[in-house]
């Protein structure tokens, strides 16, 4: 159950330090896309995702990993320009190994945020980089999510009764 426990656990990306995560020694944040960063039926990114990623950019190297297709990526790798890889595949570890060696970043300078426990919380725990929750943004989600979300409530029930993970307590 270790591999499905995130590092950080926070409402929405609006809610994390990233001082402290700098402070932590991180230089690369990877963002999930759908239901971390606008809901999966939204085509273009926010205003307040732009502003949060202007920011953002000023400390740290900002990729956008998702297990989308690179057709779903392109209007956010334009319009927040950033980079991004798509087809993930997560929780499989190649992606995040490949941009460790094609940017030059150790395992411990790197933070990954996702809304899943099983795709994204799992990936960045298997190479060992700091994994951080947030709760999803959109309430609709494709049929691959939804079945995921049937296995994670199985996870998270064993991780609220043993103490570890309870949904809406919030830790970093």
């Amino acid at each position: 159950m270790d591999k499905f426990i995130p590092d950080m656990y926070q409402k929405s990306i609006y809610d994390i330090d990233y001082g402290k995560l700098k402070k932590k020694g991180i230089k690369c944040i990877l963002f999930d896309l759908d239901n971390t960063l606008v809901p999966v039926n939204e085509d273009v990114p926010t205003k307040k995702v732009k502003e949060l990623f202007n920011r953002l950019e000023k400390d740290f190297k900002v990729i956008i990993l998702s297990n989308s297709g690179r057709k779903r990526l392109i209007p956010f790798k334009e319009g927040l320009n950033v980079d991004v890889a798509a087809s993930s595949h997560k929780p499989f570890k190649k992606k995040y190994l490949k941009i460790m060696d094609i940017y030059k970043f150790k395992y411990h300078e790197i933070a990954a945020i996702g809304d899943q426990l099983l795709t994204d919380i799992q990936g960045a725990n298997r190479v060992g980089i700091t994994s951080i929750l947030i709760n999803p943004i959109g309430e609709y989600e494709k049929i691959p999510t939804k079945i995921n979300r049937f296995f994670e409530g199985f996870i998270y029930r064993k991780l609220r009764k043993k103490g570890i993970l309870q949904k809406g307590e919030y830790y970093d």
